[in-house]
């Protein structure tokens, strides 16, 4: 009994509690880089599938699988005998043609002559005339085949048409190949990549209304994160949009071209690229020219079925419930779109006990919070001065 009345004594003395601290921090503008992510491909610029032109045996093949070849170089060396000796046959033919042609042009020449006296006939003018012409033709038609018998010889080397990378070899040196062989070997080209995403349709048109008047392909630069989630340290440029929808998706296919240099720290032993044809990477769409939103940290705001809202300090220290829309933001800065206003004092710490209306006791916010939205750590969608941003209505 005498414990009850003392504890009920003390706490009399000690009166109701006062409002809760906050820290708070003033809503300021700040720059930020926009930036959409989309799921995306690299694709190789130039791709050719090599093939055997004509009917030999393989003699030799001269690269190493998954090589990188150069325009010109000799990939694979076919049976050059069988169209040798028909290239020297269709050679030899000219040659005799050419031999009677001298002879045709001479009785030609003779009859020409005779017609000026008693003894020439028009007739045999005119025959020996023919005759000429007619091994004239036969000679274009000859070394017409003399050419088509080198092309067929010069097909036994089969070589590289472009610069890329080489894929593995399909036949082995003994088997005949032909033309209807199909593929020996695949080669894509290395340096540049394509990067191709889908965008929806909608997405599509905000973007393109949003860019076009900033200078179109020239306000945005593309960005690639690997699969290991790691950001790659090259920059690509848009330079299409694909000119139909794909209709199972209501997407639209967008391009640009991104440098893929060889990784020198890690080719000692071969030729190593960061990119690979048909490899899945995250595409970060960015805004070469940053813009200005009111910045807050995104501890401080919160979400209910309603959507964002903010505590704000209002007359008398009172909290005041502010609805928010949020732009683009990051794990540490939110950018607000609408609903607050620069200058204003928003709660950043202590919201756990603070209700609409009532009043709080504030001050300012920990060094920790003061930090972060200084801070302005390098990844994916970041610039200097600016705020790394994610797709708007992204989880943060």
């Amino acid at each position: 009994m005498l414990t009850t009345v003392a504890a009920s004594a003390a706490n009399a003395q000690m009166g109701p509690p006062g409002p809760p601290a906050v820290g708070v921090m003033e809503a300021a503008k700040r720059p930020i880089t926009e930036s959409n992510e989309f799921l995306g491909r690299i694709e190789a610029t130039n791709r050719v599938n090599i093939v055997a032109r004509v009917t030999a045996f393989l003699e030799k093949r001269d690269f190493a699988d998954g090589a990188e070849v150069k325009k010109g170089e000799l990939l694979y060396e076919l049976e050059r005998g069988p169209f040798e000796a028909d290239l020297k046959s269709k050679q030899a033919q000219v040659a005799q043609l050419q031999a009677t042609l001298v002879n045709a042009k001479l009785t030609t020449d003779r009859a020409k002559t005779l017609l000026s006296g008693p003894a020439g006939q028009q007739s045999t003018y005119d025959a020996a005339l023919a005759n000429q012409q007619s091994l004239e033709a036969q000679i274009q038609a000859a070394q017409a085949q003399v050419e088509l018998s080198q092309i067929n010889l010069d097909y036994t080397q089969i070589r590289s048409p472009i610069d890329g990378k080489i894929g593995r070899t399909a036949v082995t040196e003994g088997n005949v190949v032909t033309p209807s062989s199909g593929t020996l070997a695949s080669i894509v080209s290395q340096d540049p990549m394509y990067v191709t995403f889908p965008v929806s349709v909608r997405e599509g048109r905000q973007l393109r209304d949003h860019y076009a008047i900033r200078g179109g392909f020239k306000a945005v630069v593309i960005r690639v994160r690997l699969s290991d989630g790691r950001l790659y340290d090259q920059v690509g440029q848009l330079n299409f949009v694909n000119n139909t929808i794909a209709q199972n998706t209501d997407t639209i296919t967008l391009r640009g071209t991104i440098p893929n240099p060889i990784l020198k720290e890690l080719s000692a032993n071969g030729t190593i690229r960061q990119l690979t044809d048909n490899e899945f990477v995250t595409v970060l769409l960015e805004g070469v020219e940053p813009v200005e939103v009111v910045a807050i940290p995104r501890s401080s705001v919160l979400s209910d079925q309603q959507g964002e809202y903010v505590y704000v300090l209002g007359a008398g220290n009172k909290a005041e419930q502010r609805r928010i829309k949020l732009g683009q933001s990051t794990s540490t800065v939110a950018a607000v779109t609408s609903g607050l206003s620069a200058g204003e004092t928003v709660i950043v710490e202590g919201l756990q006990k603070v209700r609409p209306g009532q009043a709080v006791a504030p001050g300012p916010a920990s060094a920790l919070i003061q930090s972060s939205m200084k801070a302005n750590p390098e990844g994916p969608g970041q610039k200097q001065d600016g705020i790394g941003a994610k797709p708007a209505g992204s989880t943060p």
